[in-house]
C-alpha cells in the first residue's frame, strides 16, 4: 500500500500548538485504519518530541515515532497557512509531515526520514506542496519522491497482514565465494555484503572467503544443497569445479560490496529459469568438466577486459603471491634489528647484517647459534628474513608469467626473476622477465605439434624453450640496460631529501586516498611493496620510508570518517554511523576500503577530503623519516616502525585535516543533517 493517501492529507491544518495539530493529523491515520489507538500513538510522538524538537529551518515540521498502535508505515501531510511552532529557531512550520511506523517495522522508519530529508532540500518539491490545491495532487507529489524499498514494505505487510500476501516466496540456500588480488579487505567486505543481502531477501547463504589468511572450503554437502552460487572475485575461484551444475552469478569483487541485493536477485532469477529448464544444469556440469581446472594456483584475468585492465591484473597477480614473502621477510628482519639493538646497542642493526649461513667465521649462524644468546636469535631472524626476501623478485616474476600463460609461465618466470635478482636488476628486472616469460610460454603452448609430442609439451618442451629464450634474452640483451635503469631509480630515491621526498610522499598519499582500494590506490601500494624488494636488508633506505608513507596515508580515510561520525553524528545517516564504528578497526588495520561506504554515498566530498588528508600524512611521514618493512598491518606492526611516534603524529594530523574538511563540507546540508539528527527513535 502507498505511504500516503488522499485521506492522509490536510490542506488547512490548524491547532493551538503542535500537539493539537499532531492529534488532528493522527486522526487521519485512525480514519484510514492505520492507527489502532490514537492516544498510544500520540504518546509515542510526544515522547519523541521531548527528546529533540522536530522542527526544521525553512518552515518544516517532521513529528515521527515508532508505535505499537501503527499497523503499517505511513505519512500524513498537513499544510498550515499561519504556521505552527514546531521548535525550529527560524520560525513556525507551514509544511508538516507526520511519520508513523510500526514498532517492529524494521528499517521502514529509517528509510522514510532520509528520503523525505532529501526531498525537502529541493525547492521545487516544497513549492509544489505549498501550491497544491487538491489532496490527490499532494499524494502524487509526495509519492514521486518518498517510497519504501520493496523488501521493507513487503516485510511490513507480512507482519501486519494489512496487505494481501503474495504467493509464498521460495527460500533459497545460496553459497558464494569472494576474493581480491591482495585478499585483505575486499574479500571480506564482499562476503559481508552478500550475507546481508541474502538475509534481507529472506534467503540463507554460506560464503567461502579466499583471502590472504587462507580459506575454509565449503563442505561438499553444503554445495550439494545449494540452489545457486555467487562468485564475487578478482582472482579465479579455487577448485571451481566443485560448483558445477549450479546456477552461477559471476562478477568482480566490488559488485559484492556495492550490489549485493542485485546479485541475490540475479540468483533468484537464475534458479527460476533452471527450474523451468532442467537441461541447463546438465549443460553447465558438462561445460565445467570439459574446461578442467588449474588447481590451487589461481589468477583472474578477464578475457574481455581492455589491455590496460589485463596489465593491471597480471601485475596484481604477481603482487598477491609476493606479499606473503614480503610480510614474512620484512617482519623477521625488523624483529632481528629490534633484538640486535637490545643486545648490541645502537650499532646492533649494522652488526647483525653480517650474519649468514656460509662464512667460516663467527657470523655463520648455523655453526654458532646459541639458544641463550639474544644476538644469536637476532642473527637467526635476520638470516631467515633475508632468505624470504631473496624470493621476492622470482615470485613476482613467476606469477606475472603465470597470470599471462597459466602454469606454463611459472618456470620461465621464476627462473628469469631469479636471474634478474642475481644481476641486481631489482623489481624492474622481475617485471621484465615476468612479462617476457609469460608471453613466450603462451606463444609456445599455442604451437600446433604432432600428436606424439603433445604429451611432453607441458613438462619438457614449453619449460625448456621458454626458460632458454627468457633467461637468454635477459642475460644477453635486456639485463644490462634494465639494471642501469634500476640503479638510476635507486640512486634517485637515495638522493631524495627535503622537498623532493616530501613531494613524493604527498603524491603517494593522495593516490592512496583517491579511490580507496581501487587501481590508483593499488598502483601506489604496488610501488611501495615492490620497493621493499629493492631495499633488501638495508637498515634505512628510502624505500622503507615510502612504505611507511603509503601505509599511514592508507589509514587516514577510514579513521577520519570514523572520527567524523563520532563527533558530528547528526551529519550522517544511521547506516553511516554504524559503518563509522567499524571504520575505527578497519582504518587502524590499514584497510582503506573501510571508507568506501561513505565515498559511495557522497563521493565528491568524501574523496576530495580523503585526498587532502592522505596527502598531508604521506608528506609528513616522508619529512619525519619514519620507516617500515612490513607491507601491511597498521597499528598491529607499530613496534616495527622506525620513528613510530612521528609516524603516529603524521597519521593523527592527516586524520584531523580530513575530518575537519569533511565535516565542514557536510555541514552545508543543513536540512538533511537535522533530519538525520532526529532519527534516533
Amino acid at each position: 500500500m502507498s505511504l500516503i493517501t488522499e485521506e492522509q492529507v490536510v490542506l488547512d491544518l490548524a491547532g493551538a500548538d503542535r500537539h493539537e495539530a499532531t492529534r488532528r493529523l493522527g486522526e487521519r491515520l485512525v480514519a484510514s485504519g492505520r492507527c489502532t489507538d490514537i492516544d498510544t500513538f500520540l504518546g509515542d510522538v510526544r515522547k519523541r518530541e521531548e527528546t529533540m524538537a522536530t522542527g526544521l529551518p525553512g518552515g518544516i515540521g517532521i513529528p515521527h515515532a515508532r508505535s505499537t498502535a501503527i499497523t503499517e508505515p505511513s505519512l500524513v501531510f498537513g499544510r498550515s497557512a499561519d504556521g505552527i511552532d514546531w521548535g525550529a529557531k527560524d520560525g513556525p512550520a507551514t509544511l508538516i509531515f507526520l511519520i508513523a511506523a510500526p514498532e517492529g517495522g524494521g528499517d521502514a522508519h529509517m528509510q522514510m526520514l532520509p528520503k523525505l530529508a532529501r526531498a525537502l532540500m529541493k525547492k521545487d518539491f516544497k513549492a509544489a506542496l505549498a501550491a497544491a490545491t487538491t489532496e490527490a495532487e499532494v499524494v502524487r507529489i509526495v509519492s514521486n519522491e518518498v517510497a519504501l524499498d520493496q523488501p521493507a514494505a513487503a516485510a511490513t505487510a507480512d507482519r501486519t497482514g494489512a496487505a494481501a500476501a503474495p504467493a509464498a516466496k521460495r527460500v533459497l540456500n545460496l553459497v558464494g565465494v569472494t576474493s581480491c588480488p591482495t585478499g585483505i579487505a575486499h574479500t571480506y567486505m564482499a562476503a559481508e555484503g552478500l550475507e546481508n543481502a541474502a538475509q534481507a531477501a529472506g534467503h540463507t547463504i554460506r560464503v567461502e572467503t579466499q583471502g590472504s589468511a587462507g580459506s575454509t572450503p565449503l563442505g561438499a554437502d553444503v554445495i550439494a544443497a545449494a540452489d545457486a552460487v555467487i562468485f564475487a572475485h578478482d582472482l579465479p575461484v579455487k577448485d571451481a569445479g566443485r560448483f558445477a551444475g549450479k546456477p552461477l552469478v559471476d562478477v568482480g569483487v566490488k559488485k559484492g560490496i556495492s550490489d549485493g541485493p542485485a546479485l541475490v536477485s540475479q540468483a533468484e532469477q537464475l534458479v527460476a529459469e533452471w527450474d523451468a529448464d532442467p537441461s541447463k544444469a546438465a549443460a553447465s556440469a558438462a561445460a565445467a568438466s570439459a574446461g578442467g581446472g588449474a588447481g590451487g594456483l589461481t589468477s583472474k584475468v578477464e578475457s574481455g577486459a581492455s589491455t590496460g585492465t589485463k596489465i593491471r591484473q597480471w601485475l596484481m597477480t604477481g603482487v598477491s603471491y609476493m606479499i606473503p614473502f614480503v610480510a614474512a621477510g620484512g617482519i623477521l628482519i625488523a624483529l632481528s634489528f629490534m633484538l640486535a639493538q637490545v643486545a648490541l646497542g645502537a650499532e646492533g642493526p649494522i652488526e647483525i647484517v653480517k650474519y649468514n649461513l656460509t662464512s667460516p667465521d663467527q657470523y655463520n649462524i648455523a655453526q654458532n647459534f646459541s639458544a641463550l644468546s639474544l644476538t644469536s636469535w637476532a642473527g637467526l631472524l635476520f638470516v631467515i628474513g633475508g632468505a624470504s626476501f631473496g624470493f621476492l623478485v622470482p615470485i613476482l616474476s613467476g606469477f606475472i608469467a603465470f597470470a599471462i600463460a597459466d602454469r606454463p609461465g611459472l618456470v620461465p618466470g621464476i627462473v628469469g626473476g631469479s636471474i634478474a635478482f642475481t644481476m641486481g636488476a631489482g623489481f624492474l628486472g622481475g617485471l621484465a622477465t615476468g612479462f617476457l616469460g609469460g608471453f613466450v610460454a603462451r606463444w609456445i603452448s599455442q604451437w600446433k605439434v604432432a600428436k606424439g609430442v603433445r604429451g611432453v609439451m607441458p613438462v619438457v618442451v614449453i619449460p625448456l624453450l621458454s626458460t632458454l629464450i627468457t633467461a637468454g634474452l635477459f642475460i644477453a640483451v635486456l639485463g644490462k640496460p634494465i639494471k642501469a635503469l634500476s640503479d638510476a631509480l635507486t640512486a634517485g630515491l637515495n638522493n631524495m631529501s627535503g622537498s623532493s621526498a616530501i613531494l613524493l610522499g604527498v603524491l603517494l598519499g593522495a593516490m592512496m586516498g583517491f579511490d580507496l582500494g581501487g587501481p590508483v590506490n593499488k598502483a601506489a601500494y604496488f610501488f611501495a611493496t615492490a620497493g621493499l624488494a629493492t631495499a633488501g636488508t638495508a637498515t634505512d633506505s628510502p624505500q622503507l620510508k615510502i612504505m611507511a608513507a603509503v601505509m599511514a596515508a592508507g589509514m587516514v580515510a577510514p579513521l577520519a570518517m570514523a572520527l567524523a561520525t563520532t563527533i558530528r553524528p547528526q551529519l550522517f545517516s544511521e547506516p553511516e554511523r554504524e559503518n563509522g564504528k567499524a571504520a575505527w578497526l578497519l582504518g587502524a588495520s590499514f584497510i582503506s576500503e573501510g571508507a568506501i561506504p561513505f565515498a559511495a554515498a557522497d563521493p565528491v566530498r568524501t574523496i576530495s577530503s580523503s585526498v587532502i588528508g592522505s596527502a598531508v600524512t604521506g608528506g609528513l611521514v616522508m619529512m619525519f623519516g619514519a620507516t617500515l618493512r612490513a607491507p601491511h598491518g597498521g597499528i598491529w606492526v607499530l613496534p616495527l616502525i622506525g620513528n613510530f611516534l612521528l609516524f603516529l603524529l603524521a597519521l593523527v594530523i592527516g586524520v584531523l585535516v580530513m575530518t575537519v574538511i569533511v565535516v565542514a563540507l557536510k555541514s552545508r546540508d543543513t536540512h538533511l543533517a537535522e533530519v538525520d539528527a532526529s532519527a534516533t527513535v
